[in-house]
């Protein structure tokens, strides 16, 4: 029995004697409520045995919740494994793993298993790909490839996993694909709706589905109606049955990886499930982050990418311009906050009747203001948080605590004149259409995300991620201020760069121009020149190593009260030539951060030794809890 605690010292099986009424209910992985402590408690059943090896007297199960069998024993056997790479207990993942009961959802029939999937899928897209096509010949006769694959230019992704998918199940095995929000997993439902023919055979899981239709739809995939299963991270527990292929979609957001203990990284389960139910892995995306370069460097993965002479013809013209080299004697160039080489770019596209896409990194309108006259930062005098500018003549207000600050003053020189330290979407836009006065507007952000945009002439504007579709392609791509990704303090600040401005060059038609301002001699805009994500993926991963930052180790950050760090560490049992770095200030106003880093092998001896700590403070009835977060994305 699994009991529902999240105490680290309690994180094992317990044995509790089934009484006779309750025999046929409470099967392996239904839901239980027991006494534990004096409480009455969830519980999962994880097996039933004839003895018990406790010498005490055993106590009986309460009730079984429901008779349903929603945690099979491979998930069972993967959430332990998650647990325990990431120092976090059983329940904890199976509180991601497994969505909340509804008994409207459990009382409905089960659905008709759709007939099994006998049509022949088109794959000949995936022979544009240096193995694409033995990549999906593995898949038909059932063998387990290992795949790392870098999209082209373009290229209509979920067609191309949805084939994939679809030739797992032709070959009678499922398949699991996770993608990092609803935009992707929309885009994707539709393509296997067209590849497949119809509903019946997937389900999307998303939390945007509802409670109720989400449980619904896992209820599906358990009792095995439904063989392909498409969801954001929490969909990489499913209990797809005959599990035959895993994937992730752009693997380097932020948005795979979980807010909440054990706080794991969708990749990361995708690959623990491959190992462990000896199933095909995908990891695909525009860009490459160098986890996926390490799987090819390893031998984990096999590389599946177009060679240069397929690349050219898909690709767009990348150019560069640096922020100094603006033309003040164009007049419109200026108006629009444009060096001349991006204005004529989308002159020219708007002229032919193509969209142009703009990429701003900073959503709003002036989301920093400076002293106009000494160039001061204007901070807040309450909390001493960044001012922003909501409009062009609205009142300057505090980012962090929304105080409006219209009586500011430099602190510096005295003088109350502001400037933009920072430029946001909406004045860009606002900008743009004082200079193309005859052209539409859109922009595409936090306010508003548009899917897609019609090829005609129109400006688009949006901030990273939020970049819509257009028919026939963009007829340009501007990524502005690419200062603000490439001068962000942290270890993969390049990578995300990348990976923001492939995402949007990828969106271009062939050949039409895409102008990134930055300095060509910088290593992520020579990478986007070259359009080449594994270079600058080896290059990343390589001086990774040689400075001992992940992946090439492992390292823990334990956040928390300084005593209680100190106390968390003396008690662990650290791996030989663990090192101790910091404490650095945390976030938290009182709270510190230290770093804790191994090699890749004692990975797992380090979790463990932190999980044995952190159940040794948990007996003790320790007041101030530690964060254990073992490979987070920010080590700052």
């Amino acid at each position: 029995m699994c009991v529902d605690s999240p105490l680290p010292h309690l994180d094992r099986p317990f044995d509790y004697q089934v009484p006779a009424e309750a025999a046929a209910a409470a099967q392996p992985g239904t839901r239980v409520k027991v006494r534990f402590s004096g409480q009455l408690i969830d519980g999962f059943v994880l097996e039933r045995a004839a003895g018990s090896d406790h010498e005490g007297k055993l106590s009986f199960l309460d009730k079984v919740v429901s008779p349903e069998p929603v945690l099979t024993p491979r998930v069972a056997r993967l959430a332990r494994e998650v647990a325990d790479r990431y120092a976090g207990t059983l329940s904890d993942v199976l509180r991601l793993a497994i969505p909340p009961r509804h008994a409207r959802a459990e009382a409905a029939p089960p659905a008709e298993p759709p007939p099994p999937f006998t049509a022949a899928v088109d794959g000949l897209a995936w022979h544009r790909y240096v193995a694409g096509a033995a990549l999906l010949r593995a898949l038909a006769d059932g063998r387990a490839p290992r795949a790392v694959w870098t999209a082209l230019p373009g290229e209509d992704w979920p067609a191309r996993l949805a084939a994939a998918a679809a030739t797992s199940l032709a070959a009678g095995r499922g398949a699991l694909i996770v993608v990092a929000d609803a935009r992707d997993l929309d885009r994707l439902d539709a393509a296997l709706l067209r590849v497949l023919g119809g509903p019946g055979h997937h389900v999307a899981l998303s939390a945007a589905a509802g409670p109720s239709e989400r449980y619904k739809r896992f209820l599906a995939v358990a009792r095995g109606s439904a063989r392909i299963v498409i969801g954001t991270r929490a969909a990489a527990f499913a209990p797809v049955a005959d599990l035959g292929l895993v994937a992730i979609w752009d693997d380097g957001d932020d948005l795979h990886s979980d807010q909440r203990a054990p706080y794991p990284h969708a990749r990361q389960v995708l690959l623990a499930r491959a190992e462990l139910e000896h199933c095909a892995a995908i990891v695909g995306g525009f860009g490459r982050t160098a986890e996926a370069q390490q799987l090819i460097e390893t031998g984990w993965a096999i590389e599946v990418g177009a060679t240069r002479e397929e690349l050219r013809r898909s690709m767009p013209r990348v150019v560069t311009v640096g922020e100094q080299e603006r033309a003040r004697d164009n007049a419109q160039a200026a108006a629009a906050r444009l060096p001349t080489l991006a204005w004529r770019a989308a002159r020219d596209a708007l002229n032919a009747g193509a969209p142009v896409l703009i990429q701003v990194p900073r959503r709003g309108y002036l989301p920093a203001v400076a002293c106009a006259d000494c160039f001061t930062p204007a901070r807040c005098a309450v909390c001493s948080g960044p001012l922003a500018l909501p409009a062009a003549h609205g009142v300057p207000s505090c980012r962090w605590c929304g105080r409006p600050a219209a009586d500011h003053a430099c602190p510096q020189c005295g003088r109350r004149r502001l400037r933009a330290a920072v430029v946001g979407a909406r004045r860009t836009a606002e900008e743009l259409a004082r200079a193309f006065p005859d052209t539409p507007v859109r922009t595409s952000g936090r306010d508003g995300i548009l899917t897609s945009v019609p090829g005609e002439a129109t400006l688009v504007v949006s901030t990273p991620g939020a970049e819509p579709l257009a028919d026939g392609g963009f007829g340009a791509v501007l990524l502005l201020d690419a200062w603000a990704f490439l001068t962000r303090a942290d270890l993969r600040g390049t990578e995300e760069a990348l990976r923001r401005w492939f995402a949007a060059a990828a969106l271009a038609r062939p050949g039409a121009p895409v102008v990134v301002v930055a300095d060509g001699g910088l290593v992520a805009v020579q990478a986007l020149l070259r359009f080449d994500p594994a270079w600058l993926a080896a290059r990343e991963l390589a001086e990774r190593r040689e400075l001992g930052f992940p992946p090439a180790v492992r390292i823990a950050a334990l956040t928390g009260p300084p005593a209680a760090v100190a106390e968390l560490l003396s008690l662990a049992e650290l791996p030989p030539g663990a090192e101790v770095l910091g404490p650095v200030p945390a976030a938290e106003e009182g709270h510190e951060r230290m770093l804790v880093r191994t090699t890749r092998s004692a990975g797992k001896a380090l979790a463990l030794a932190l999980k044995t700590a952190a159940g040794a403070r948990s007996v003790r009835k320790a007041a101030d809890p530690v964060k254990i977060q073992v490979d987070p994305l920010d080590l700052l």
